[in-house]
């Protein structure tokens, strides 16, 4: 009787132990599923994590939205998807999408670098959900269907595909007087191309696994000028992972910027010369100041995280000291 109470206690801790090491289920999104880049870097971060205490099995999702859903409702432990999407589980990285709030790639790997720093771990974690790194995908440009579309007023009464779950961009292309047409990260290239929208916005790793260029045509271009950067988040729920987990993911995320933004810029070049459009120097300080007013106000409506807008302002002004927001206090 005692050999068996003793062989059942054994088991008993076994299947503890197995539970205490069971895999931890990864969903990632990436547009072109397990042979896009996004997918890559995760099996790379996979490796890595076991180090910490993780074993990660990755799950690629083509749509966005669903894998957001299935992290939600427990069908996985970590999910990697974009900033945007990822506004719902944590406003302070969501926010580093704000519109024109990163004018450049050397921009965001500085704000990148920074939010592996332990100081902003208390940032980092909401609602049991806590940002396990923030990876740059490079900054959003205009795409138009007609190069002569180079000013704002131009784009009056064009329709321009906004993502539906993103309350800035419809407001943005309200202020601009044109029309916003509700659309996915899954659906908006496909409404460009074919002629339901005029304008999008994308950065330059959706260009080839959209076909983007079928939407540009022959009288297509694309605006050579950032109007936010796309970030890409890796959120586990706190309470499937080993303590300390969180901060050694972040480190190891910004180790590997070099390699993200190294590249962002090799896919930005790959695109044709033929399809870039430059904006006249004058157009853009206007542009610069209608973006700064949006995040502003979007900010006042509880859109963007007031902290994060201070943060983005003191890199750029770090960066850019003549910038005449510098010596303004409201963002």
């Amino acid at each position: 009787m005692k050999s068996k109470i003793a062989m059942a206690m054994v088991a008993a801790t076994l299947g503890l132990s197995g539970m205490a090491q069971a895999a931890q289920t990864a969903c990632v999104f990436d547009l072109l599923g397990t042979a896009g880049d996004s997918y890559t870097m995760m099996k790379d971060y996979a490796l890595a994590a076991k180090g910490w205490g993780a074993d990660l099995q990755l799950k690629a999702y083509t749509d966005e939205r669903v894998a957001a859903e299935d992290f939600k409702a427990g069908q996985c432990d970590l999910v990697s998807l974009t900033g945007m999407r990822g506004r719902q589980f944590n406003s302070f990285t969501g926010s580093i999408d704000a519109i024109g709030a990163i004018p450049s790639n050397a921009t965001a790997k500085a704000v990148m670098n920074l939010l592996s720093n332990p100081k902003l771990a208390g940032d980092m974690v909401s609602n049991g959900y806590e940002v396990a790194g923030v990876v740059p995908l490079g900054s959003a440009f205009l795409l138009v269907n007609d190069r002569s579309i180079n000013t704002l007023a131009k784009a009056a009464g064009k329709k321009i595909a906004v993502l539906d779950y993103d309350k800035a961009q419809a407001k943005m292309v309200q202020k601009v007087g044109a029309q916003p047409v509700s659309s996915d990260v899954t659906t908006f290239g496909g409404k460009f191309n074919n002629g339901q929208v005029d304008i999008i916005a994308a950065p330059a790793i959706a260009f080839k696994p959209l076909e983007l260029f079928k939407g540009l045509g022959t009288k297509g271009a694309i605006a050579k000028f950032p109007i936010a950067q796309i970030s890409g988040n890796i959120i586990i729920r706190q309470s499937k992972f080993p303590a300390g987990f969180g901060q050694k993911s972040r480190e190891y995320v910004a180790s590997q910027l070099p390699r993200a933004m190294d590249l962002i810029s090799k896919t930005e070049a790959g695109i044709p010369a033929k399809y870039w459009m430059e904006i006249p120097a004058n157009d853009k300080v206007g542009y610069v100041k209608l973006m700064r007013e949006s995040r502003i106000d979007l900010t006042k409506e509880g859109i963007y995280n007031k902290k994060m807008m201070s943060l983005l302002k003191k890199v750029r002004c770090q960066q850019d000291a003549s910038s005449f927001e510098c010596a303004l206090n409201d963002e």
